[in-house]
């Protein structure tokens, strides 16, 4: 009998999972909250994918052009300074050879999933709990089946956590690690031109930001910056972080909902910090939402008996380093990897070489990622003053430029 894991969360991470431990010669099933195929995402809508990523991806698809089609290439990353009182803007920081790709959340997550075989993701299943069995050979997972309330048990050999930044896997070997707020959230939304090529604001806005289509273009305020980049089928993404004492989480989630005062306010301050052309795509855009940043001090062990954590249940981080996305892509194929290399029988070593091999890598991007984050918020750092890109020197340019992420260019030798 094949080998069985059993995958706690069908987001990217869970489905990528799903991916390559099938390919690894494991049963698999995915166990996801959400009753149907997700069609839009609750915590992002845009997200760049690095060469790596994109390799591996398209190795799991059927029609690997498929990935090309549904993407569009970022192939700069732009570093620019905004002076909100002068309206003008000046180059700090341009890498030409970015060789990234945009994709909108929820059309990468329908590649992945429709290129699985079918039945493998249980639609209206809810974690509830695991339990180890006492020679540590199998788990049992408990379930609630949302459309009957009924509970349910699956047994498998293998636990994949892939339940989030908020893992409650997680938490049952950790109880004690609490998120870190960043000391800023981040305002977010898609604005969709399609039918309007030729309106005031979309001509506008590619004359404000002539290489749209193929340039990540990082707004650098006082004490705040944006992010902004076309996605396929004529959608703009944008981003802005703003800097606010931590707002009390009132549900188990880290995406906000907002009320119409909320974004009337976010519109008058967008008018203050932003060119004009900006703001009107900020204004104009349905349904912006509130994300709070947070990440975690880098865990020293993710995985436990049979139980392996996977993508943000992993490694949460802040978004500046384009890492969460990536960093589960990759999670996903050195597990499948070690799997595969050294077989169900040897479960323990399979796991421990995930974790050395990956550990390292994510702890130093996290971190990373962190201290991108507060340099572009202009939030104070131990061992540099507060950044301010009208006053920046050239040796800051460079801590802002995606390029530096360690491991940037890094393939694991499992994957050679």
């Amino acid at each position: 009998m094949k080998p069985k894991a059993v995958v706690v969360g069908g987001s990217i991470a869970g489905v990528s999972c799903a991916h390559t431990l099938i390919s690894a010669g494991w049963d698999v099933v995915v166990l996801e909250k959400t009753c149907e195929p997700i069609k839009g995402s609750p915590t992002g809508a845009g997200l760049g994918l690095d060469p790596l990523a994109q390799r591996l991806i398209r190795s799991w698809l059927d029609d690997p052009e498929l990935l090309y089609s549904s993407t569009l290439p970022l192939t700069i990353d732009m570093n620019q300074a905004r002076d909100s009182e002068k309206k003008v803007s000046w180059t700090l920081a341009r890498d030409d050879n970015f060789n990234f790709r945009a994709a909108h959340w929820a059309e990468l997550h329908g590649l992945l999933y429709n290129a699985l075989p079918p039945n493998i993701v249980l639609w209206g299943h809810l974690f509830l709990s695991f339990c180890i069995s006492e020679d540590k050979t199998s788990v049992k997972i408990k379930a609630k089946v949302l459309q009957t309330d009924e509970e349910t048990e699956i047994v498998g050999n293998l636990l994949v956590a892939a339940d989030g930044s908020l893992s409650s896997i997680r938490q049952s070997f950790l109880p004690g690690l609490k998120l870190r707020y960043s000391g800023y959230y981040a305002w977010r939304g898609v604005f969709d031109f399609s039918g309007n090529e030729n309106s005031e604001t979309v001509v506008g806005i590619r004359s404000s930001y002539p290489e749209l289509g193929k340039c990540l273009y990082f707004d650098l305020g006082s004490e705040t910056h944006s992010v902004f980049y076309e996605l396929p089928n004529k959608r703009l993404n944008w981003i802005w972080y703003v800097n606010q004492p931590e707002p009390e989480l009132k549900r188990n989630s880290v995406t906000m909902k907002v009320s119409s005062e909320m974004i009337q306010k976010m519109h008058r301050e967008a008018e203050k910090v932003w060119v004009p052309e900006f703001v009107r795509v900020i204004q104009e855009t349905k349904d912006p939402f509130l994300n709070l940043i947070y990440d975690a001090n880098p865990l020293e062990q993710i995985f436990w008996d049979n139980v392996v954590l996977v993508g943000d249940a992993a490694h949460p981080t802040t978004p500046h380093g384009l890492r969460s996305t990536n960093m589960s892509v990759l999670d996903a194929a050195v597990l499948g990897k070690c799997l595969a290399k050294n077989g169900a029988e040897n479960l323990q070593a399979a796991l421990r070489e995930y974790q050395t091999t990956r550990l390292p890598v994510v702890s130093k991007q996290v971190l990373h990622a962190r201290r991108m984050g507060r340099i572009k918020q202009g939030l104070v750092l131990p061992d540099r003053e507060a950044f301010d890109p009208k006053n920046s020197r050239s040796e800051d340019y460079q801590e802002v430029q995606q390029k530096n992420m360690p491991f940037f260019d890094d393939v694991p030798l499992l994957l050679i």
